[in-house]
């Protein structure tokens, strides 16, 4: 069984007052996640991101296709009691505490009275609240509800977890320790599908990743297979060179990078590396290391975003 299948799924906004026009949002996504994936929802702003997880929440309705939770269709009441969310700018009522938050929430759920004390008193540590718990939440800063709403995500223990922006107005200490929370998740086998612009917390947690840009879907597959190396491109590691070598070598090098008593030098392919040797060794300089040129997240997603941006341009044109 998956835990998130999507088929044809589009959303259309009508936009204007006089003259009204339709906008497409999301257009024709077709997406799978399996059971104890970590999934990265990647994409620009705009790119159809909180949409897509509006349309999964019942929040707003598609204008075609379909989705599946668990199996079920989204109006499948049943399966709601199996998944928790964390919008991307979680609201909760100001003068209520975390706890009370959290209790009222377990409640919904149909937790007895121990079960939603003892369970509210853990996520609240596990989120890093537990001192704060008896705080009204207007008093929060927006880091602090940012925790809470990941701890009311949790309340019920969910199968499949939906994060839009998880690590949105936290510190570098609150976005490890999110980053801590969902590799746990990850690792008890829950499903964790989430959107983010911290490419490389995605590159750390996820399994596989989806790019969307301006409503479609321009990327989607295993990290392990869409960061392989794009190029031939190598990059030799060299000490004990002066900067009379750096400029011999800069001849034929695509790119130079100074490192102490040495340098990293990219080549276009493994012929160039026999001049960088030959060069390098005349120098009285030594060869480290020689590794294929591999592609972050980060160029992966800028390169897509800007190829995906330059095919819109010529084909409106």
């Amino acid at each position: 069984m998956l835990a998130l299948e999507i088929n044809n799924l589009t959303k259309d906004y009508t936009v204007g007052f006089w003259k009204k026009r339709p906008v497409r949002a999301l257009n024709d996504l077709n997406l799978q996640v399996g059971m104890g994936e970590s999934f990265g929802f990647l994409g620009p702003n705009g790119a159809g991101k909180t949409t897509t997880l509006k349309i999964l929440m019942r929040l707003i309705y598609p204008t075609t296709g379909e989705a599946k939770i668990l199996g079920c269709p989204l109006d499948d009441m049943q399966m709601r009691a199996r998944i928790g969310y964390l919008p991307e700018q979680p609201y909760f009522y100001d003068y209520l505490t975390a706890r009370e938050l959290l209790n009222y929430c377990a409640k919904i759920f149909g937790l007895n009275k121990a079960e939603a004390l003892k369970r509210t008193d853990d996520l609240l540590k596990r989120v890093g609240l537990f001192e704060a718990a008896d705080k009204q939440l207007r008093k929060y800063s927006k880091g602090m509800l940012q925790r809470a709403g990941l701890a009311q995500a949790l309340i019920n223990d969910p199968e499949v977890l939906f994060l839009d922006e998880p690590m949105s107005g936290l510190d570098p200490l609150g976005r490890r320790e999110v980053r801590d929370l969902i590799a746990a998740l990850r690792d008890q086998g829950k499903t964790v599908f989430f959107s983010s612009h911290v490419l490389s917390d995605v590159e750390a947690l996820c399994d596989r990743v989806a790019i969307m840009n301006k409503g479609c879907l321009i990327e989607s597959g295993k990290l392990s297979d869409i960061l392989k190396s794009r190029t031939n491109e190598l990059e030799a590691v060299v000490t004990g060179i002066d900067e009379a070598t750096l400029n011999e070598l800069q001849v034929f090098a695509t790119q130079i990078v100074p490192a102490p008593e040495g340098a990293h030098v990219r080549v276009q392919s493994d012929k160039e590396i026999e001049y960088v040797l030959s060069i390098v060794h005349r120098a009285g300089g030594r060869l480290v290391s020689v590794n294929p040129v591999r592609e972050s997240l980060e160029d992966l997603f800028v390169r897509e975003i800007s190829e995906n941006a330059k095919v819109a341009k010529q084909a409106a044109s």
